[in-house]
């Protein structure tokens, strides 16, 4: 069975990239493909490892649904442009760091997150840290949004794997 793994990657990996980690892992599992979608995150920035996402984030995740409690902080490495299908950045900053980090055969793997809403038309998720809550309930609106495109993307890439 062919499986399809998505990397979520922001600056620290404490608050969009764990909640798109989490939001997305959600949808995968509602539309059942748990066992063929795997889902992480990562950050740019080495600044909180092993940290679990910022209580904001998953408060205002938790409010939708969403559990981020497992999550853990973790800088993007080597092994992950080989080992993920997509690499989803959430701003032009970290998405000019993972292509300057990238082995050149898998660029084409990299991506801004916010390419898959269907809804919206922001070009990048904000970092919502500095911010007052409307921060953190804004990213989680691109978020579900562009989850919503993300998963439609990888529905087609399997069911076009399994005619081959």
């Amino acid at each position: 069975m062919n499986t399809f793994a998505v990397l979520f990657v922001c600056m620290g990996n404490i608050c969009r990239s764990p909640t798109a980690h989490g939001v997305f892992r959600h949808k995968v599992h509602q539309a059942g493909l748990a066992e063929v979608v795997r889902v992480d995150s990562a950050g740019t920035h080495n600044y909180h490892p092993g940290s679990p996402p910022d209580e904001r984030s998953s408060r205002h995740a938790s409010l939708r649904g969403y559990d981020l409690q497992d999550l853990r902080a973790r800088q993007i490495t080597e092994l992950d442009f080989e080992a993920h299908d997509l690499i989803l950045t959430m701003d032009w900053d970290n998405l000019a760091l993972v292509q300057h980090q990238c082995p050149p055969q898998h660029l084409r793997k990299v991506k801004r997150f916010t390419e898959f809403c269907v809804r919206h038309s922001a070009t990048e998720v904000s970092d919502p840290y500095y911010g007052g809550a409307q921060g953190f309930d804004h990213v989680l609106d691109l978020v579900e949004d562009a989850s919503e495109g993300l998963l439609l993307h990888v529905q087609s890439v399997l069911s076009l794997d399994r005619r081959h």
